[in-house]
């Protein structure tokens, strides 16, 4: 078995913590959140914010469709920053450890280009990352195959020698589409000893 040349790494609960209910911790009834999130479909809503939507139309959207719902979604966007609660434990770590190891390391992610800018405040990893391709910046969002091939493309990656690692399942398996060799996103423990098992010299973590 070769070793991997890269590891490509999703940021949202991978390398930190990501909760969208933290916002409205002592400022509205967990039965509001649940209605808004339901009402918008807060997955595919999301969805469309990473994948480059302006919070400003969205804003006028679900003003349109759901007024009742604008004050959450004001709450949401001001104190977006409390949806990280911190970095996800161990990832730091690791990306030190492949970094020392020679092993190039790039960061994924969906998210929306008007919030990135907090990412690196709460998880100094990401600051330690060649770059990273945000989805709201692209226009494009994983899990279409289109976002990992421009990923390839930007750094010069070689599909089959990089490992790319999601929590998200569907993420995987479109990555694996595109010829990455595509992992799970468990725990730092276990993508460590993943990472072992292809032939990367790393410390214990």
């Amino acid at each position: 078995m070769t070793a991997p040349e890269a590891v490509v790494l999703d940021l949202g609960n991978v390398v930190l913590a990501w909760d969208p209910y933290l916002p409205f911790v002592g400022r509205m009834e967990r039965s509001a959140v649940d209605a808004f999130f339901a009402d918008v479909d807060f997955a595919a809503f999301n969805h469309r914010q990473d994948a480059g939507r302006s919070w400003a139309d969205a804003r006028a959207e679900v003003a349109e469709r759901f007024p009742e719902h604008v004050d959450a979604l004001d709450v949401y966007v001001e104190h977006f920053a409390e949806t990280l609660p911190g970095p996800v434990p161990g990832t730091e770590q690791l990306v030190r450890d492949l970094l020392d190891a020679g092993v190039r390391v790039v960061g994924l992610t969906n998210w929306s280009a008007e919030t990135f800018h907090h990412a690196g405040r709460v998880a100094p990893a990401v600051g330690l990352m060649e770059g990273v391709v945000v989805s709201g910046e692209a226009g494009l969002a994983k899990p279409d195959p289109r976002i990992f091939e421009l990923t390839a493309v930007r750094f010069g990656l070689t599909p089959d020698r990089t490992v790319f690692a999601d929590d998200s399942p569907a993420n995987v398996e479109a990555a694996a589409r595109v010829g990455f060799d595509s992992l799970v996103f468990t725990s730092a423990d276990r993508l460590r000893a993943d990472l072992v098992a292809r032939g990367l010299d790393l410390p214990p973590g």
